[in-house]
Order: C-alpha cells, then sequence, then structure tokens
C-alpha cells in the first residue's frame, strides 16, 4: 500500500509541474505597429524589423530593381487571407504586387522594403536615405513622392515647368494622390473655391487633420483655412488642393499642365511662401 501510495503521489506531482508549465508563446502578428521614440508608431515585420516606403513607388509599382532591391529587399507577408495584424491595422489597407517576380506586400498602395543596414528590431537606420526613403506609417498626412510630372495634355515636364524629362519629388496625401497649389491664391488665402463649391469637383480643397509627416518636411510650415465652412490645409501659406482628374490615379499629375504650366504647380519644400 506504502509502494502504492508513493506512486500515486508521484504521477500527481508529474501533473501538477505539467500544469503549472508556460503556454506555449502566441506567434507575433506579421505586421506590427511598433513605437518609436523619434518616429512615432511605424509598421514591422513579426520580429520588429522596421518597413520602409519608397517615394517613386507613388505609382503603386516598385521602382526599385537590381542593386536597389539588394540594398532594400522587398517584404512580404505572404497569404494575405491569413495575415494576422495588430490593432490599429486593417486588412484592407493592404495588397500584392509583385516585383522582380516575387510577391511584394503593399500598404495603403506603397510597396514596403526592409532596409540592410537594419541589423536590429527596432532600429530606422533607413529614414530619409536618399531623401526618397521614409518608414511605413499608418498616418501620413502628406507623403513625398519622385517622378516625372507629365500633365494633362500628355507632355513630361521638368520642376521648372517647360517640357522635358526628370524626376521632381511632390507632396501627395497618404495613398499617393498629388497635391497642388494655384498660382492666384495668397498666403492662407483661397482665391478659387466658390461659396457654394460649385467648382470644387474640379480642383478640390485638401481637408486633413495634420497628423504623420516625413523626418524632412517641417511640421511648422502646415496651418488651416477656413473655406465657406470646410477646413482646408495649407502649406507655407499655399491652399492645398487635388486635381478631380487625376481621380485616384496615384502619382498622377496631369494638373501641372491646367490651363497652363505654372498656373497649378505641384507643392514640395522648395516651394516658396505664399505671397501677401
Amino acid at each position: 500500500m506504502l509502494v502504492a501510495l508513493g506512486l500515486l503521489m508521484a504521477v500527481s506531482l508529474s501533473c501538477s509541474d505539467d500544469d503549472d508549465s508556460d503556454p506555449t508563446p502566441t506567434p507575433a502578428n506579421d505586421v506590427q505597429l511598433k513605437d518609436n521614440a523619434t518616429l512615432g508608431k511605424i509598421l514591422t515585420d513579426k520580429d520588429g524589423k522596421t518597413l520602409y516606403y519608397f517615394s517613386r513607388d507613388a505609382s503603386g509599382a516598385s521602382a526599385c530593381s537590381g542593386g536597389c532591391l539588394t540594398t532594400w529587399p522587398i517584404y512580404s507577408a505572404g497569404d494575405l487571407s491569413a495575415i494576422k495584424l495588430d490593432a490599429g491595422l486593417d486588412k484592407a489597407d493592404f495588397g500584392t504586387i509583385t516585383t522582380d517576380g516575387k510577391p511584394q506586400t503593399t500598404y495603403k498602395g506603397w510597396p514596403l522594403y526592409y532596409y540592410k543596414d537594419d541589423a536590429a528590431a527596432g532600429d530606422v537606420k533607413g529614414e530619409n536615405v536618399g531623401t526618397v526613403w521614409f518608414v511605413a506609417k499608418t498616418d501620413y498626412t502628406i507623403m513625398i513622392a519622385s517622378g516625372q510630372l507629365v500633365g494633362n495634355d500628355g507632355k513630361s515636364y521638368k520642376s521648372d515647368y517647360t517640357e522635358g524629362t526628370g524626376a521632381t519629388q511632390f507632396f501627395t496625401d497618404g495613398k499617393g494622390r498629388t497635391l497642388y497649389a494655384f498660382a492666384n491664391d495668397k498666403n492662407n488665402k483661397n482665391n478659387y473655391t466658390k461659396s457654394d463649391f460649385s467648382n470644387d469637383a474640379t480642383w478640390p480643397i485638401y481637408t486633413a487633420d495634420l497628423k504623420s509627416l516625413p523626418s524632412t518636411v517641417d511640421k511648422t510650415l502646415f496651418s488651416t483655412i477656413d473655406v465657406f465652412g470646410k477646413k482646408q490645409l495649407t502649406y507655407k501659406g499655399w491652399p492645398l488642393y487635388y486635381f478631380g482628374p487625376d481621380g485616384a490615379g496615384r502619382g498622377a499629375t496631369k494638373g501641372v499642365s491646367v490651363p497652363k504650366p505654372g498656373v497649378w504647380p505641384i507643392v514640395n519644400i522648395q516651394s516658396p511662401n505664399a505671397p501677401n
């Protein structure tokens, strides 16, 4: 009986030890939101490695190839139907494109990349590299695009609005839609929009709460003005607009030639202050 009792107690203790053991850790989500002391909440992969946008990808296709992809490897979350996301991320914002014959995950239309010099989780060494690479975030009010300006007339324009080819940097919203200024506006004064908004479909005002910006863009240069009851965002005093015929076209710059080049210029860091 003593032997039997001893065996029973051993089994009982063994079961108790098993019950107290740590459960299997829950796998990390495929895409996470991590806090960065300087940049705020940024997108990372399941291991906490930072993900990036490339300004030249404003159209939604990857413009990175060859050696670029060695420095900036593409990120793929795999099957999006099974993707696991941190709270605050929406599966509808993710997509997949093919880059260099491989699947690449996109967020809000921006292809996602790693940076080869980010050795550890939390590194953000790729921020503002070449003034065209920026950490991926959920709430950019302004993003920087870089590409060829092509007007509504089908002609290519340089940054000085003469005909020709060459990349120009310009502001977009967080989803890659180009933002413009109106040459006849004054400092924080919209001289285009009618009180009944009957012309707003052609040049819709950009209404947005100012949230995240690329690290090269000075937040103090933005403000808002009241336009017949709506709040329009301004930069360096220039009220900001979309061009209706750009539609939802990412990186489209048709407005630069309407009605002639220079009347509705793109906006970027080099834009002059609006006149008083």
